[in-house]
């Protein structure tokens, strides 16, 4: 099983390619990105969490997305995929299909929607964490999707209560709560950023990554930041993080993934499609995303 020490670096959350229509999983692409990915050096891949459109998902689709990525990486990475809910129930039955398709471990959202108390956090992680005992699991607090914020009493309540919980993807924005963790829990926990554009601070904090989105479409620039941290080389982690910075902020401009499917299809790497609620980056945005990726590349 995975010890938090051996989740750092940078892992990619995967988008999911589909077809022009957005009808059925585009296996080809999804073949080709994570090949990529590896041979760009990423640290891990973490298929079908937000950026891969998790909740448009079959369980059919997201077992077979799982299950390619895997085959795909051939033990090269770990993967940890994306399985959680609003459901305990549902994250368990969704766990227990990830790890037979072959994931080696586990990102678990909170529960979004209903609103669940600190208690019902830890009662919901408790119980997954019980059903899958020997498998590692990854929390992903992201408040700003789920309108939940999973506090640092709670998470530390939870470390000190299930072995298998190794790691927590914060996308709080607030890197005070990497320190406030860290600072309770020590090398029990492996944070990893939940923000491409909070990767530097928070690894100067005791971060040990981050699970990116650029690096769906930059996967050795943004290993190389996390890198050169972890060989405390700042001054140069420092010059590559910035120059990514306006990349990382141009893809947010709309509704993730939209913007990294757009970058992804004006470098030829799949369709822009994504299903909806969502829809594909607006032509402004994608007219920026070029910009952007050009005076990057033209730099780097």
């Amino acid at each position: 099983m995975l010890s938090p020490a051996q989740l750092e670096g940078a892992f990619t959350a995967l988008v999911t390619p589909f077809s022009a229509d957005g009808s059925r999983v585009d296996l080809d692409a999804l073949t080709a990105l994570v090949e990529s990915q590896i041979q760009g050096g990423i640290s891990g891949l973490v298929p079908c969490g937000t950026t891969g459109e998790s909740p448009t998902l079959t369980e059919a689709e997201q077992v077979e997305v799982i299950r390619r990525t895997v085959e795909v990486a051939k033990g090269r990475v770990p993967v940890i995929a994306g399985t959680g809910s609003f459901s305990t129930a549902k994250t368990i039955a969704s766990s227990k299909a990830a790890l037979e398709a072959g994931a080696d471990g586990v990102m678990i959202v909170m529960p979004y929607y209903n609103k669940p108390t600190q208690a019902g956090l830890v009662q919901h992680v408790l119980t997954v964490a019980a059903a899958i005992p020997k498998a590692p699991i990854v929390l992903y607090n992201i408040p700003g999707r789920t309108s939940i914020d999973l506090g640092v009493d709670a998470t530390v309540t939870i470390f000190e209560r299930a072995s298998n919980v190794i790691g927590i993807k914060d996308a709080t924005g607030n890197v005070l709560r990497c320190q406030h963790v860290l600072h309770r829990l020590g090398d029990r926990v492996s944070v990893l950023s939940g923000d491409d554009a909070l990767t530097l601070p928070m690894m100067a904090s005791g971060a040990r990554g981050v699970i990116s989105v650029t690096s769906n479409l930059y996967p050795k620039e943004v290993s190389e930041v996390c890198r050169l941290v972890k060989e405390g080389d700042f001054t140069e982690a420092r010059a590559k993080h910035l120059a990514l910075v306006p990349v990382h902020d141009v893809m947010f401009v709309e509704s993730n993934p939209a913007p990294i499917k757009a970058a992804l299809s004006l470098r030829g790497r799949m369709n822009a499609s994504v299903r909806g609620p969502l829809v594909p980056a607006s032509d402004e945005t994608r007219e920026k995303v070029l910009a952007t990726i050009n005076r990057y590349e033209e730099r780097a």
